[in-house]
Parts: structure tokens; C-alpha cells; sequence
């Protein structure tokens, strides 16, 4: 089957996402366009100059993905022409392939030359298309290093996996996600990077990089069990709590539970989580019951279990577990799915990072998370 068909199967339920990434396309063309007819670029003093830059003019286009304005340049000599507008219509099948193309797979400087030729431009310049390639690329990377304005009291932590090929055998790696609670409430996502080592040496440097783009204000790092996330955040955030995902606990207990006893243990750590003397005593009928590996398992996170106490009652429901994280990647894996192994980390983490942009999206501007202000 044609990858560039599944491709654009996978993104036909992204409109949004394809009009945003077909608009900067088609404006970057035009772009290019006009430092060409004006012989320079926007303020460069030259001799070469024909013509200066006067502003812009919108321009309204219908695309599959809906109606897009894109930016057209204008001259103060003469009229700025450009093949964009009156080609893009017929060559619009091919050009979104060799969008998302270039986008999932890495963009080379002959494929967006490929691109641009698909609307009739063969002019562009070798270096006018390297720029393209680059800022193409750089969209995600510019999402992922954004400063971190606003104080996170809640952080969120978890992974999610992916196969990757690696010369004739494919590999496993895992995506690491950052999000956050904000202090106005809404959840914001802070980074995200590809590895296939998730010790406390890793955590600590992505935790410190988070410092360093202004992440500050933490007071809950929510995680699963992992020894190496629990290390680096303490050590990290100093003053901060770590809360040990209920969920992920209950999960790891029940690996140690025969089946037909699962839903009764299920039930005995919904009514013990919250109070430490009930999870002691669960525990303590988990070892006199012979099931001591489940025991230990809730001792060994005891602690962790119940740090979301301490924090408003509101709140509870949704910081003690990462729920808000399995959300995220079960979005990941669903718009991932049709690609398969991907061909290296930087493919990988460029359409995880493109989709976090649009969750990111959502949140910012959609319903507020919690209400920060105390009862």
C-alpha cells in the first residue's frame, strides 16, 4: 500500500493542524517569490535591489481542510506576481503529500525543491529552499524550547512507546512527555523527548532543561513508580512532593493477585487510598494472605500514595493519578498508528511533537482544568 496514502488517511481527521502547516508552506513560497523579483531580501542594502517591500495583502484560499488566508507580499515598484494562488488548486492532491512527506519522513532540500516545482515554480533558489527545509523542521523544536512563563504547582510525567527502525532490526524507544498544571488552572504541555534510557541521570537533565526554560513554582510531581523519575524530581524540585499514580499502583498490585481475587483487592485499595492506616492494613492482609509481593509493592509506594492530601481537596481527583498523561498518549499512539516503525528519533519526536502542538492548543484556549483559587 502507498505510505503517502496511509499518511494522508491518518491526517485527514486533522484539519486544523493540515491548514496550519499548508498556510506557512504556501506563505514561505511567496516569500521566497518575492526576495527573487525583488532581487534582495527584505533589508538587505544592495545594488541588486529592484524593488522594496510594501506590507502585505490577505488573500483568501479554499483548501480541502477548509478556507485559509495566506499573506501576500506586495511592492511599492510593481505588482508582486506569484504562481501560488492560481496553481494551488489543481496540484493540491499532490502538494499535501509531499507535505506530509517531507514532514514525517525529514525534509531534504530535493524533496521541497519537489514540492515547489509541483506549483510551477523551478526558479527558487538552492539556499531558498534550504531555509524552507529548516524552518519546516524547526516548528516542533521552537514548540518544544518555548520559555516557561507561567509557575507549574502541578507537574506531570509519563512515557509512552515507539518502534523505530535501526539499519534491519527495529528498536523500541520511549517518548517522554512533560505536562503541567498552571497556576491560572490550565494545563499547559512543557516538553517532550525521545530516549532509550530512562534513568535518574536522564530525569535529572530533562528536569534541569525544564529550569532553564523558567519552569518553577513546582510543588507535586505526579509519575508512575519509576525509581529514576522519583530521584530526579526530589532532587530537582526542592521543597516538592512526589505522588505515586494510584492507577499505576493498583496495576503493579494486581500483577501479584491471583485473577479471581483481582476485583475484591481492586475494591480494598479504592477505600484504603486516601488514609494511610487503611493502606497499612490492606497490607497488612495482603501478607497474611500469602500475597506478599503485592504487599511490598504498596509499602514500597506507600508514602507517595498519599502525598496529594496535602494539597486543596478539590483537587484530589485529578493529581493522584496521571490520568491526564494516559489521555495524551492515547491521543499519541491513535494518530501514530499508520506510520509504524519510524525510520529514526527525529521523525519520531517531529510528528509526536507537531500533535502535542495541537493538544497544547486545545488546552490553552479550551475549558480551565482546576480551579486554583482556595475553598
Amino acid at each position: 500500500m502507498d505510505p503517502l496514502a496511509l499518511i494522508e488517511d491518518y491526517l485527514s481527521d486533522q484539519e486544523n493542524g493540515m491548514k496550519t502547516l499548508i498556510t506557512w508552506f504556501l506563505n514561505q513560497v511567496m516569500l521566497q517569490e518575492a526576495l527573487q523579483q525583488a532581487g534582495a531580501a527584505q533589508y538587505e542594502r544592495t545594488d541588486a535591489r529592484k524593488a522594496h517591500r510594501n506590507g502585505y495583502k490577505d488573500r483568501s484560499l479554499k483548501t480541502r481542510y477548509g478556507e485559509t488566508i495566506l499573506r501576500k507580499p506586495q511592492f511599492r515598484e510593481f505588482p508582486f506576481e506569484t504562481q501560488v494562488i492560481g496553481r494551488y488548486a489543481r496540484v493540491e492532491k499532490a502538494l499535501v503529500n509531499a507535505i506530509v512527506e517531507s514532514y514525517l519522513q525529514g525534509v531534504s532540500t530535493r524533496r521541497v525543491q519537489e514540492i515547489v516545482s509541483h506549483l510551477g515554480i523551478d526558479q527558487l533558489s538552492p539556499a531558498s529552499v534550504s531555509r524552507m527545509a529548516k524552518d519546516l523542521d524547526d516548528q516542533v523544536q521552537a514548540f518544544l524550547l518555548r520559555p516557561i512563563e507561567q509557575a507549574i504547582p502541578y507537574l506531570f510525567v509519563d512515557a509512552s512507546y515507539y518502534k523505530i527502525r535501526d539499519g534491519a532490526r527495529y528498536v523500541t524507544k520511549a517518548v517522554l512527555v512533560v505536562a503541567g498544571v498552571r497556576e491560572d488552572g490550565y494545563r499547559e504541555i512543557l516538553g517532550a523527548r525521545v530516549t532509550d534510557c530512562e534513568n535518574e541521570e536522564f530525569w535529572s537533565g530533562l528536569f534541569e532543561d525544564l529550569k532553564e526554560r523558567g519552569l518553577a513554582g513546582v510543588q507535586l510531581v505526579i509519575s508512575d513508580g519509576h525509581t529514576g523519575i522519583q530521584k530526579a524530581a526530589e532532587a530537582a524540585f526542592l521543597g516538592a512532593s512526589w505522588q505515586m499514580c494510584q492507577v499505576h499502583c493498583t496495576r503493579a498490585v494486581l500483577r501479584n493477585i491471583p485473577r479471581k481475587h483481582q476485583k475484591e483487592v481492586v475494591e480494598g485499595l479504592k477505600e484504603a487510598y486516601g488514609s494511610e492506616q487503611r493502606l497499612q492494613d490492606l497490607t497488612d492482609d495482603l501478607n497474611a494472605r500469602g500475597y506478599r509481593k503485592a504487599a511490598n509493592t504498596i509499602e514500597r509506594f506507600l508514602p507517595g500514595l498519599m502525598s496529594y492530601t496535602a494539597f486543596p481537596k478539590q483537587h484530589g481527583k485529578r493529581i493522584r493519578t496521571t490520568n491526564l498523561m494516559e489521555r495524551v498518549n492515547k491521543e499519541l499512539k491513535r494518530r501514530t498508528k499508520v506510520v509504524g516503525a519510524f525510520p529514526n528519533e527525529e521523525s519520531l519526536l517531529r510528528l509526536v511533537g507537531s500533535i502535542l502542538m495541537d493538544i497544547n492548543e486545545e488546552w490553552v484556549t479550551g475549558r480551565r482544568y482546576l480551579t486554583m483559587e482556595k475553598e
